[in-house]
């Protein structure tokens, strides 16, 4: 403890925390933390990861070469309590009235079977995707099918002009009279078209090139994406307008910008596809009003972006004749069971190391599922390349298409095809056992109805006795 003298004699009690002086005396209570200071941090532009000093690597992200300067910012000043207006005290939560969130269809039932039945009024809807994988014309198709039903929509293009978006628009079908299309890149002015139409569905196309005048930087940045996205969504919460944004993607295939980007908004939706294959898929990733669970499917055509409402001949080959190395499961996307075929091929190799190769199934899961065919059904592989691949080009990630996997790797091996009535549904542990699966009834249900007559699934309790009732003629397998 230190005594230093003060005017007039004054003695105050000096601390490393806090400096005491007399009840009168200006700061009888300062505290050092409470001192309003500038600092000039370093953020990083595809995270917002800061630092106080510059490095070459984000510590948040790991990319290379994206922490730059951004401008001072006043930091630690004290923040004192507000009165707080009648209108806005808080209430009982059992006094609270509950409003109902209403969807409003677009249209597109595949894109309401992902948003949760439709938009929600005042809704924030990021969707996000790679170069060239339809997010564009998806939305354009959405814009257009709110318009035809009587409603001015707003398309605000900051990446076309609005030549190029009527090209597209032509092609696709979409021109309405009450769809208005604007390419500006100011914020101000994109709020400037809302205050004079008055629209009923926002798409802006895209968030990463729109700007505002009141925050340096240039668009696409941390602090420019916060900005210009938290004005849009304000925007909309008090108009009770439906908002659609585009947002781009990096090159591992996350939402570029801040990741309050992803907290600013209502419902976070990803499109992803083959570029080879004209199937696309739209997943919810983050959804306020409905479930995440759900996918949509599309096709590219050449008028645009057509919804697939029944993918199921998507995913099978369109042999009639069974064929080895062939085995089918029931793959559960949200509420929809899909039928997915899995093609196996197996043949020898006089290289060091066999060949594992797989498409639209995980490479790691295939190695361990080889390893439980080798040892506990006793089928030679170590010396034999192996190929996996879905039909269509769908990616299966859930367990409960290991038995698939397994048996059409047998079939192959054995160069003997499997009935194709027959499917597989079960999780294979490395002991070999069968394990159950969610919605095992949705599952079986609906190989029924795609007019499957054989399920094999974890009541054959070993992968041995799985492969055994396979190819048995006659099998009897919950048939």
């Amino acid at each position: 403890m230190l005594l230093r003298p003060l005017g007039h004699g004054t003695v105050v009690n000096c601390t490393p925390k806090y400096c005491a002086a007399k009840i009168d005396d200006v700061g009888a209570l300062a505290y050092a933390g409470h001192m309003a200071r500038l600092t000039t941090p370093f953020r990083c532009t595809e995270c917002g990861w800061t630092t106080t000093k510059w490095v070459g690597r984000c510590g948040e992200c790991q990319q290379w070469s994206t922490v730059v300067e951004v401008a001072a910012e006043n930091i630690g000043g004290r923040t004192v309590a507000a009165r707080v207006p009648e209108s806005r005290t808080a209430v009982s939560i059992t006094a609270a009235g509950g409003v109902q969130a209403e969807h409003r269809p677009t249209g597109i039932g595949e894109f309401d079977r992902v948003l949760g039945g439709g938009i929600v009024p005042g809704a924030a809807i990021l969707v996000s995707g790679e170069p060239g994988v339809g997010k564009s014309t998806l939305l354009l198709d959405v814009a257009s099918r709110v318009a035809r039903a009587g409603n001015t929509v707003l398309y605000v293009s900051a990446e076309e002009s609005v030549g190029q978006v009527r090209l597209r628009a032509e092609r696709t079908g979409a021109l309405v009279d009450s769809l208005y299309l604007a390419a500006d890149t100011n914020l101000g002015t994109i709020l400037g078209h809302i205050d004079s139409l008055n629209p009923a569905l926002l798409v802006v196309d895209s968030v990463q090139t729109v700007s505002s005048d009141t925050i340096d930087g240039m668009a696409g940045g941390v602090s420019q994406v916060r900005e210009v996205a938290a004005t849009l969504v304000r925007v909309a919460k008090e108009r009770g307008l439906p908002l659609l944004l585009v947002g781009h993607v990096t090159k591992d295939g996350t939402i570029a910008g801040p990741r309050t980007l992803e907290h600013l908004v209502d419902v976070v939706v990803h499109c992803e596809g083959d570029r080879q294959t004209a199937l696309r898929f739209v997943r919810a990733f983050k959804n306020r009003f409905g479930p995440t669970d759900e996918v949509g499917c599309f096709e590219m055509v050449g008028s645009g972006i057509a919804e697939v409402p029944d993918p199921s001949a998507l995913f099978r080959s369109a042999s009639q004749m069974p064929v080895s190395g062939t085995c089918t499961t029931i793959a559960v996307e949200g509420r929809r069971a899909i039928p997915v075929e899995i093609q196996a091929l197996v043949v020898p190799s006089s290289a060091p190391q066999p060949r594992r190769v797989t498409n639209g199934v995980d490479s790691s899961r295939v190695a361990m599922l080889l390893a439980v065919l080798e040892r506990r059904a006793k089928i030679p592989l170590q010396s034999a390349d192996v190929y996996v691949s879905t039909v269509g080009g769908i990616t299966i990630t859930e367990p409960g298409a290991d038995l698939a996997i397994a048996l059409a790797i047998a079939s192959a091996a054995r160069d003997t095809a499997l009935p194709s009535t027959l499917v597989a549904v079960g999780e294979i542990s490395l002991s070999g056992e069968i394990r159950a699966v969610t919605a095992a009834a949705h599952r079986v249900a609906e190989a029924r109805r795609f007019g499957f007559i054989t399920v094999i699934d974890n009541e054959a309790v070993q992968t041995a006795e799985a492969i055994r009732r396979a190819f048995a003629r006659g099998s009897t397998a919950k048939a």
